[in-house]
């Protein structure tokens, strides 16, 4: 085996050294994880020259980053007086905002304009670069002081000896000759099938095994419902050559730091927005767990652990994650950052594309799903709303709308409960989209909760918004830092707050009232009719949200060390039609327009009602019609296997 390795990365050390002229100064060249790292002394000529760069890139069909040999790289206290000679006034960049990784090579920049490193055909960022020998990274500063994005950066920076280790030794795994000449793909259900919950698939090829999300499911009755099945294969963490997260949310991304813990030492793929809020759900997870009594079967270190092994990838990106498979991530239009996963299997024997959970229809948040792939043989498809039809999100708005006008018309005090990621921002886009235009009056909206830095999170990733969002941004009229929202941090104001005679807006967590700032407010605002209870997300059987919805009006809670009862006099409204997931006739229109057809699709993430309506629409609507007449449609459950090529 080290023969065959040896063998491949000499080839392309070869193809890099014949194709990039001797005055460059190549002295190094690194595998590290998915991308060939060249090391040169000669930055300007790799500066002037970056055509030559592109063609070697496509000719070896490698990702390639040029880092400049520590020797060529100025001292960082002259580097730094350099680069703050060089920045525009603009640029709004402090000398905090800049730091220096040795071990990359790179300044990393933070600035609230990147923009102006890149115009004039990056102009600010090749003198940079050419002046002082480091790597730009420049990372937006945003508007909303986010406490994850900070830590994140300082903990790679600070780590970076680690985190080289870590790439380098992922590089040898992945840059590697395939050994085995008898291929095969199978997929098996870990989770989320035939269930909303735990998702979890295992991709296996004669070279890879490869999971796509390992999620968590906290609700269910049992310990070996809540995790992935992987336990029931004979297969262990230290065997995964990688992981790909299709988006933030638990179910999802909650038990990834667990396979650390357990032996996992490879990568883990996914945008740089869900790096971020995995992140922060997860240590979320971890402080509600050791408030409540409970256990999880990972702690800090192992999310520390996944850090360093996150790779991010942005959209459209092609990358070799193994031997023989290939990632790019899609826009899949459900949270910040989530995205379908299309893998490219051996030389073209398979191709399959994951939509995780997604949304095709477009909100004021986000652009809607995509559907045109260089290849589709076998579809995953969520089918969480599979029978149920959504009102559309205009009719959706304008409920919401006219709810809090009539109450603030008498005088009264709006509780919206919602989920932080996505939901809560939605929601905040339309209030200031009202307020802006004229159609709701201008009162105090207060941001309570974890909404707060899932916000923060948010406007750091303005390109990853809808296009009409970004613009709005762009131009400096960003609706998340509109005049009219507050945000508050502890316990302090509440009882204040809702005993003003002004009316507000508050819009905090949990969004099924299971706890957090939310309960406390319910529990203030709940006796006085004038108030109003707005629901925007679906609530689970058996939380309080749920009770509430369906009529409960004496609701007994536990304040401190008492029992109290809480009656419900405030007016309470369900309004359907903000999800972020796919409905019915989306999911049928998403299966319309995908390009090109698939030859199988498998349905997942939705209870066996929902999916099993959604495979009769299959069939009955689109097979001959919209999809091939010959489309496979297929309803594993856990535990199932699939064999995609034998």
């Amino acid at each position: 085996m080290v023969v065959l390795v040896d063998k491949v990365r000499a080839r392309i050390r070869e193809e890099i050294f014949k194709k990039i002229p001797h005055e460059a100064q190549v002295t190094k060249i690194e595998f590290e994880g998915p991308e060939i790292a060249i090391y040169v002394r000669n930055v300007k000529f790799i500066i002037e020259n970056e055509s030559i760069i592109k063609t070697l890139a496509k000719t070896i069909r490698k990702r390639i980053v040029v880092r400049v040999d520590e020797t060529s790289r100025l001292p960082e206290g002259e580097a730094l007086k350099k680069i703050v000679s060089l920045l525009p006034h603009d640029a709004s960049v402090d000398e905090d905002d800049i730091t220096f990784d040795k071990v990359l090579g790179e300044v990393v920049i933070k600035t609230p304009e990147p923009k102006v490193f890149f115009q004039d055909d990056k102009l600010l960022y090749r003198m940079v670069f050419q002046v002082t020998g480091w790597r730009p990274r420049i990372v937006r500063k945003p508007p909303l002081k986010s406490k994850i994005l900070e830590a994140a950066l300082r903990y790679l920076v600070n780590e970076s000896d680690e985190r080289l280790k870590i790439l380098r030794a992922i590089g040898e795994r992945i840059h590697r000759q395939t050994l085995f000449k008898d291929q095969y793909v199978r997929v098996t259900a870990l989770g989320g099938f035939q269930e909303v919950g735990r998702s979890a698939i295992l991709v296996e090829t004669a070279e890879s095994k490869v999971l796509l999300d390992f999620g968590f499911n906290p609700s269910a009755p049992l310990h070996k419902q809540a995790m992935p099945r992987l336990d029931a294969l004979s297969v262990r963490p230290e065997e995964l050559d990688a992981i790909v997260v299709t988006h933030a949310h638990l179910d999802h991304s909650g038990l990834v730091p667990f396979l650390f813990k357990y032996g996992y030492e490879g990568p883990v793929y996914t945008t740089q927005a869900t790096r971020d809020l995995m992140i922060l759900l997860q240590l979320d997870l971890l402080d509600i767990s050791k408030r409540e009594g409970k256990s999880l079967p990972f702690d800090i270190r192992d999310v520390h652990k996944m850090l360093l092994h996150t790779i991010p990838l942005r959209y459209g990106e092609v990358t070799d994650i193994t031997a023989d498979i290939r990632l790019t991530l899609y826009d899949a239009g459900h949270v910040l950052g989530s995205a379908m996963a299309h893998l490219h299997i051996g030389n073209g024997l398979h191709n399959i594309v994951y939509t995780g959970d997604f949304k095709f229809g477009k909100t004021r948040l986000l652009n809607k799903a995509n559907t045109e792939f260089p290849r589709v043989d076998t579809l995953i498809m969520e089918s969480t709303y599979g029978g149920v039809v959504q009102p559309p999100r205009e009719q959706a708005e304008k409920e919401l709308i006219e709810i809090i006008g009539k109450t603030i018309g008498r005088k009264g005090k709006v509780l919206i409960p919602a989920l932080s990621v996505g939901r809560a921002q939605e929601v905040m886009v339309v209030i200031a989209n009202a307020m802006q235009s004229g159609i709701l009056p201008e009162v105090p909206v207060y941001i309570e909760g974890m909404i707060n830095e899932v916000t923060a999170i948010h406007t750091a990733y303005p390109e990853l918004l809808s296009r009409e969002l970004r613009d709005k941004i762009y131009s400096g009229e960003n609706p998340f830092t509109y005049r009219a929202f507050k945000i508050l941090e502890g316990k302090t104001a509440r009882a204040e707050l809702v005993e003003a005679d002004e009316p507000c807006i508050i819009v905090a967590t949990s969004g099924m009232l299971t706890g957090g700032p939310a309960v406390e407010y319910f529990r203030l605002m709940a006796p006085d009719p004038k108030n109003s209870l707005i629901f925007v997300s679906y609530q689970v059987e058996g939380t309080l949200g749920r009770k509430i919805r369906d009529g409960l009006r004496e609701i007994h809670l536990i304040v401190g060390d008492r029992l109290e009862i809480v009656r419900v006099n405030m007016e309470v409204h369900a309004v359907e039609g903000f999800s972020g997931h796919s409905d019915h006739r989306q999911l049928l229109a998403f299966l319309a327009n995908i390009s090109p057809k698939p030859k199988r699709v498998i349905l997942n993430h939705g209870e066996p009602s929902a999916i099993e309506a959604l495979a009769r629409s299959i069939a009955r609507k689109l097979q001959g019609k919209a999809l091939p007449p010959n489309v496979e449609i297929y309803m594993p459950r856990v535990l199932d296997s699939l064999a995609l090529v034998i």
